[in-house]
């Protein structure tokens, strides 16, 4: 993690070799005036000795921006930038507006660097519910924060987009609206989404699903959190056309998220054929997931995450739903 441990002043370095657990380390906390926090599978702790002035936090910022904030004012307006190895660090401090929109940030007093890792092992379980006679199944991930939505569609862009046993690869296009699923820098994707997967970054979800459908004809269309009507708008018509779409929104269950007007739409007129719930991760847990069909009915739940989950559905997957596979 050098790309991460450069960033603080020397006084801070050694401090952080010691005492993180970067094998598991999820967030890394700077508020100033108090202590470093890190988050990791066990829970929180702050690291004894770093007490964040001023001075150090505009150390930290001018590292992440290279000396040059004006470079990363649209990135500012959206309270983010993305570093090196694909991590991306939160920023919070004094917003300036201009008709209720936020212009830029200044005062930059807290931030948050979220440890980016690249995962596997957690969709093979999936697969049967999500491929049906060779053809991917339209899918929402449905999660609160911290349940691993963007994980599983970074995971899902990867398996889909690279050739695996039974079958070739297919051509997926990611529309990473906040540089989260492929972590871009400078456009290229710092962690893997797939062979065949070509990425549009940091554009707004509605006018990017279009264009990657005009540009780059993908089989399936990868987004993350679905926000206002513009983007369920996007998602009908990019079903329309015979794209399938996998994307998530924030929820807590899948009854509560078809009350969202947002979301109302794309779940009355049936839009995904698949539904992923995914429970909250916690130092206790390692959550739960459910998939979903058409019609919200189950049809899989597991508790736990990978190879290790334990199934807990209430029947067993049968040669209707394993499709192709």
């Amino acid at each position: 993690m050098k790309e991460i441990i450069r960033l603080f002043p020397p006084s801070c370095q050694h401090l952080l070799k010691e005492n993180v657990r970067w094998e598991s380390v999820q967030e890394i906390r700077l508020r100033v005036h108090r202590p470093i926090e890190i988050l990791d599978a066990a829970g929180h702790q702050t690291i004894e000795g770093t007490i964040m002035t001023s001075e150090n936090l505009s150390f930290v910022l001018n590292q992440i921006s290279e000396y040059s904030l004006y470079r990363f004012k649209d990135e500012l307006k959206e309270g983010f930038i993305t570093i090196e190895g694909g991590h991306r660090v939160g920023l919070a401090g004094k917003a300036n507006t201009h008709h209720d929109h936020v212009e830029s940030l200044k005062h930059i007093c807290f931030m948050n660097i979220r440890v980016a890792k690249a995962t596997r092992g957690h969709v093979e379980r999936l697969i049967p519910y999500l491929l049906n006679e060779g053809k991917w199944q339209s899918t929402l991930i449905i999660g609160p924060p911290h349940s691993g939505k963007t994980t599983m569609l970074r995971e899902l862009a990867a398996y889909i987009g690279s050739a695996q046993p039974g079958y070739e690869a297919s051509k997926v296009a990611v529309v990473d609206e906040r540089s989260e699923i492929a972590a871009s820098l400078r456009g290229i994707p710092q962690l893997d989404v797939g062979v065949r997967t070509d990425v549009m970054d940091a554009c707004p979800k509605s006018e990017g699903m279009m264009m990657m459908i005009r540009s780059m004809s993908p089989d399936v269309l990868i987004v993350d959190e679905i926000g206002g009507e513009s983007d369920a708008q996007a998602i009908c018509e990019a079903t329309f056309t015979g794209v399938k779409v996998i994307c998530s929104i924030h929820g807590d269950g899948w009854g509560l998220v078809k009350k969202r007007p947002s979301a109302k739409k794309l779940l009355e007129e049936q839009v995904f054929d698949r539904y992923l719930i995914l429970e909250r991760l916690g130092p206790s847990s390692n959550g739960a997931w459910t998939v979903l069909d058409q019609t919200g009915q189950a049809l899989a739940e597991w508790k736990g995450r990978g190879r290790d989950a334990v199934d807990r559905s209430r029947h067993r997957i049968n040669g209707h739903y394993m499709g192709g596979v």
